[in-house]
């Protein structure tokens, strides 16, 4: 790493490492944690090791916990309680509460006006601001680097570890600049900008570093289509990723719940200014877009890395040099029955979801909606809208979005995770096939047996409508 300057990254780790010097090679620093946010599925163990020796929270109001992974979508019975399908579900909400009752964690429970999923509520609330070190239990916690902070996922036993010490050991992580030049097409969003980067890279080629998004294309970006790319940074391997804190920031934080007020938010935007220039210093690893040539994607096989433009074919295993590379893609291949050499056009869909915490704001239920608008939901598909946070659900209804969902024959539904992951009720029947814009399309990821091909919300609303796989700029 150059002397003569540091990158967004560099600056953020020095200013929260504990220890006087930097760890000796290979060996951990310990960073001070800004903010820790928790969930009902990742915090009850790490709950249980401090009550087991007698511990408590160091820092009680630098932690949040909402309710998302284990929460229904499905509206609540007239006296206000909600349908738990899932009996596990309920003992893990159940457990989040209790836990956050007696250690003195802020909490939003179901059914609480800031409720929703835990990367959607955070940044809305104001919780999240430039140069903080944040942690969660959850792999897309990458989500609040579009902030200008340093956010990644954490194990269990570090859970408690902060819990404990609001401190945590960790490596130092290199870094790697995705640079984003240029201006995207009609019908090109954000989020086929990162599986288009991720389609390139690879899912392992951020194994070990710290993704830093630069370029006129990112600068261009609104918040909320920052966060999209900085969720899905785990997908390319790295640790995080981070978008250099600029004025859309500084917009979008002002007047937010958490967010400093009056004179304090001017006084904080100045140390912001002052702290987060521009990078100087030299990246480990650079690569760099365009993003005049990007089109929109879909995926074709079991992991984010298999995509590809929407009027492409499908690649050939053959192509490949390794025996064992050919053998995995030609599984994958088999599993979402597709051909090598044909496109995924006019391919039948069963399923849409809209929702996630990669595509559940309100910018994105309106592209969905506008696309939507005086438009059916084609005969045999089930669509699923799943705002990401009981704040998105108010503003869309606001806007009138519910309705055009409804009138097209979809369904609205209450805020959380939902069919991201298949849990507590959503999930498609095996062999099924859904468009998500989630973030993962694992096998069965969304459900035993389904098959995933991942969707910007436009190209999701579009396959909706059409009830195959279409290119968006078809109807535009």
């Amino acid at each position: 790493m150059s002397q003569a300057g540091k990158t967004l990254f560099d600056t953020i780790w020095n200013d929260h490492r504990v220890n006087d010097a930097p760890a000796p090679d290979g060996g951990p620093d310990t960073l001070y944690i800004d903010l820790h946010l928790i969930h009902e599925v990742t915090s009850p163990q790490a709950f249980s090791i401090l009550r087991d020796r007698g511990m408590k929270l160091r820092h009680p109001n630098q932690t949040m916990a909402t309710m998302d992974h284990s929460t229904p979508s499905t509206p609540p019975r007239p006296d206000g309680t909600y349908v738990i399908e899932n009996p596990d579900a309920e003992i893990q909400l159940t457990a989040l509460e209790s836990n956050c009752s007696e250690f003195g964690v802020p909490l939003y429970p179901l059914g609480h006006e800031n409720q929703g999923i835990v990367h959607v509520t955070a940044p809305e609330l104001g919780l999240v601001q430039p140069g903080m070190t944040i942690v969660c239990g959850d792999s897309h916690t990458s989500t609040h680097g579009a902030f200008g902070a340093l956010a990644f996922g954490i194990g269990t036993s570090q859970v408690a570890h902060v819990f404990a010490t609001q401190c945590l050991l960790a490596k130092r992580p290199k870094t790697f600049e995705i640079r984003i030049d240029g201006a995207l097409q009609p019908g090109v969003s954000a989020k086929d900008v990162i599986l288009s980067v991720i389609s390139q890279i690879g899912t392992e080629a951020g194994t070990g570093h710290v993704f830093e998004y630069t370029g006129s294309a990112i600068r261009a970006m609104s918040m909320e289509e920052r966060m999209t790319v900085t969720n899905m940074s785990i997908e390319g391997g790295a640790t995080a990723g981070l978008i250099q804190p600029d004025e859309v920031t500084f917009d979008y934080l002002q007047g937010r719940d958490f967010a400093p007020q009056g004179p304090d938010f001017d006084e904080a935007v100045a140390d912001w200014r002052s702290r987060f220039q521009p990078a100087d210093g030299v990246y480990d690893r650079c690569v760099s877009f365009n993003a005049d040539e990007m089109e929109p994607m879909i995926t074709y096989g079991t992991n984010p890395g298999m995509g590809m433009p929407v009027r492409d074919t499908v690649p050939d295993p053959a192509d490949l040099e390794n025996k064992s590379d050919r053998l995995s893609f030609q599984r994958a291949l088999d599993y979402m029955r597709v051909e090598p050499g044909k496109p995924l056009l006019g391919h039948p869909v069963d399923v849409v979801f809209v929702g996630s915490c990669t595509n559940s704001r309100l910018s994105d239920l309106r592209d969905a909606a506008g696309l939507m608008d005086g438009r059916k939901v084609n005969d045999g598909v089930r669509m699923l809208v799943v705002p990401g946070s009981r704040k998105v659900k108010a503003a869309a209804e606001l806007e009138g979005l519910d309705q055009i969902f409804l009138r097209a024959g979809a369904e609205w539904r209450e805020p959380g995770c939902s069919m991201c992951l298949a849990m507590n009720g959503d999930k498609i029947e095996p062999g099924q096939l859904s468009v998500s814009t989630s973030n993962r399309n694992f096998e069965g990821r969304q459900g035993k047996r389904g098959r995933t091909v991942l969707a910007s919300p436009l190209t999701a609303a579009a396959c909706a409508v059409t009830g195959v796989i279409t290119d968006v700029r078809e109807m535009m």
